[in-house]
């Protein structure tokens, strides 16, 4: 089965941090293969033994079929002899000398693509601080994942045709400023200069002696010049409109302009706005 290869990238980066959220000693995760009818164990951390790489785990059985089936965190005190789970996977459970183990799904757009476990080798209850860390790990994940979605299904929609001057210009406006808020979202260095080269394609080259504007008073500027006002532009940045104000001045001040119009005007016949 083919898995996941994005949900296996944030699966591997995360294990770390779940250990560290939930002081467990042992963490691992796979994602989903199509149909997210079976998860493939394929990321560890923490452990002595390989009896866990490769397991393929079908939903409904064991503890992570059962969180996958279910759609939320399960948890176990003593694999072996819970009465809570089925038992197909007990060898390679015990192999690796795990007792307490928990499970949390990764769910994005209702949609499974992974599970992240974590594990002590004592049997005993695992309390809220062990929980709640991996379902926040498990949290982090899925952001990730909705954001890598999003930048993909952006870049997709781009890549069909190149519209013609004029033609579905504020279609394509919208899509520059959606693909710049997304950018500094992005932690995959390849992803996030691929959403950038994007952006590039959707402005005319810009004539030598244009200003250099920084990074956020492009962004600013560019969601301004969709109508959004400074309440809208630090939302959907994730600024304070005091910072919104203080880049899209500067902005202004480099372009010469007195006006924000004057400012997306400058601004696109620079080239640096489609």
């Amino acid at each position: 089965m083919a898995a996941d290869a994005v949900a296996t990238a944030e699966i591997r980066g995360a294990l770390a941090g779940l250990r560290r959220a939930t002081g467990l000693p042992v963490a691992f995760g796979g994602a989903v293969g199509p149909g997210a009818a079976q998860i493939r164990i394929s990321e560890l951390s923490g452990t002595a033994t390989a009896a866990l790489r490769s397991l393929v785990v079908t939903s409904g059985t064991g503890l992570g079929g059962r969180a996958v089936a279910l759609g939320r965190a399960c948890a176990v005190p003593d694999y072996s002899s819970s009465r809570r789970i089925s038992h197909e996977y007990d060898a390679p459970v015990a192999a690796e000398g795990l007792r307490s183990v928990l499970a949390v799904p990764l769910v994005v757009r209702h949609r499974v693509r992974g599970v992240l476990y974590g594990a002590l080798r004592t049997a005993q209850p695992l309390g809220d601080r062990a929980l709640g860390g991996a379902v926040a790990a498990a949290r982090e994940v899925e952001r990730a994942l909705a954001v890598r979605d999003e930048a993909r299904g952006l870049l997709a929609a781009l890549r069909p045709a190149v519209p013609e001057p004029g033609a579905g210009q504020e279609h394509v406006r919208e899509a520059h400023a959606a693909l710049r808020a997304l950018a500094p979202r992005i932690a995959d260095p390849e992803l996030r200069a691929e959403l950038l080269a994007a952006c590039d394609l959707l402005t005319a080259p810009a004539p030598r002696g244009t200003p250099a504007l920084a990074p956020r008073e492009l962004d600013v500027l560019t969601w301004v010049a969709t109508g959004a006002t400074n309440a809208a532009v630090a939302d959907r940045l994730g600024l304070r409109p005091e910072t919104v104000k203080g880049y899209l001045r500067a902005a202004m001040r480099k372009l010469g302009a007195h006006t924000r119009g004057e400012a997306v005007t400058a601004a696109r016949r620079a080239g640096v706005l489609p």
